[in-house]
């Protein structure tokens, strides 16, 4: 075993003990502040000195400069917030904030990135230029703590980004990824139709908003069908439709949509918007009645740079025991806010499996109330991390020594 990998088994026990104070304090996004200043507390305690900034109270970045020599800055990014769920996985170490939990492996991410930045705290002398450790806030919601990290600098100076999730749904110690497009762009919607409301036994004096509103939501469905090629066909869901306050005999002045678009083609993304405009205002118009459509700041398609998902796929493959590696054919249609670094600089979002295989999988997932992890995985993600830096900022290049 080389000495890395002996720094890396070393650290795992911590890596769990952050992993769980993270998880049983859980904050949401934009309020986790308390979580970075853990995160600060811990990077002073590292045994080598780390140049540490707060470009928000709520985000932690630490830069170590090797040194071996000059050379370029490298970055390692980690997520921090967590979901509005109340947690029902049973696990001894479980959320004790009521209705805010980890249930997409933040709390994972975040001990993951620590555990590195220790390692390569010990080898610091080895490393030629500048690693950039950034633990983000807000990777849930719009606008993202990535785009803000990214306008506030925090990649000035940066060659490369790397990024890592895990998914419980997948085998242990497995990395996913994707050269290219790797996960959808998304641009969430409000559409309002105003009618006018009356007597359900009357509907005839009316402008019933709720049956014009149901042809909205078929009309839409044309555009997945009959508007967009196959290959470049988006998904278009109405998640939300809500008219009227629940009386049976009144018809309501308005219905109110709301749903989302999600689709791996830029070109696509912009040309939905308007199609679903031209219908929203068919149909109203046609029914007399008027219409309004809102959206939410969108987010870009993750592209991953084919040069960093090459230096991934060579790490996971044949730097790194124990670590297999998957060639993911298709981009998944869930979105990711590293899409912000990756349309700076280049970059590669990558998968790590962290199946817990005691656990049922049709109730253990991300985003469940029963989230699960294998707590033994995250061993994987601080060998990809350190595995990272050592092809990239290494003289050997890997694990040896």
């Amino acid at each position: 075993m080389s000495f890395i990998n002996v720094l890396i088994s070393a650290v795992q026990p911590e890596v769990v003990q952050w992993r769980r104070h993270i998880h049983e304090n859980p904050y949401l996004a934009y309020e986790e502040q308390p979580t970075a200043d853990y995160v600060a507390s811990v990077l002073t305690t590292m045994p080598a000195p780390l140049e540490i900034r707060r470009l928000t109270p709520n985000s932690v970045i630490a830069d170590l400069r090797g040194g071996a020599g000059e050379g370029p800055i490298y970055a390692l990014r980690a997520d921090m917030d967590a979901l509005p769920l109340q947690e029902e996985s049973g696990e001894p170490f479980s959320s004790k904030r009521p209705g805010v939990m980890h249930a997409c492996g933040h709390d994972a991410h975040t001990a993951m990135l620590l555990g590195a930045v220790k390692v390569l705290c010990q080898v610091k002398d080895k490393i030629r230029g500048t690693v950039r450790f950034i633990f983000q806030h807000a990777e849930e919601v719009i606008p993202s703590g990535a785009k803000q990290l990214v306008q506030l600098g925090v990649l000035e100076g940066v060659k490369m980004i790397f990024g890592l999730s895990v998914d419980v749904t997948k085998p242990s110690g497995t990395v996913f990824c994707k050269s290219g497009v790797m996960m959808g762009a998304c641009n969430d919607f409000d559409i309002v139709i105003k009618g006018a409301g009356g007597h359900a036994s009357q509907p005839e004096l009316c402008t019933d908003p709720i049956v014009i509103a149901a042809e909205v939501v078929m009309g839409l469905q044309t555009i997945v069908s009959r508007r967009i090629g196959a290959l470049k066909a988006p998904v278009l869901s109405v998640t939300t439709f809500h008219g009227g306050t629940g009386s049976y005999n009144v018809i309501p002045d308005t219905a109110h949509l709301r749903g989302t678009l999600r689709c791996l083609d830029r070109d696509v993304q912009a040309l939905v918007p308007c199609l679903m405009e031209e219908i929203v205002a068919g149909i109203a118009k046609a029914h007399g009645a008027q219409h309004e459509i809102s959206w939410l700041e969108p987010n870009i398609v993750t592209y991953n740079d084919p040069a960093a998902y090459e230096i991934v796929r060579n790490v996971a493959q044949r730097v790194i025991d124990g670590v297999s590696f998957v060639d993911l054919s298709t981009a998944m249609m869930g979105v990711a806010d590293f899409a912000e670094y990756g349309s700076v600089v280049p970059g590669c979002l990558f998968w790590l499996g962290v199946g817990d295989s005691s656990r049922s999988s049709t109730s253990n997932h991300n985003y469940s109330s029963r989230y699960c992890m294998s707590e033994t995985a995250m061993e994987g993600g601080v060998k990809m991390h350190v595995g990272l830096v050592a092809a990239l900022s290494m003289s050997d290049g890997t694990f040896a020594g």
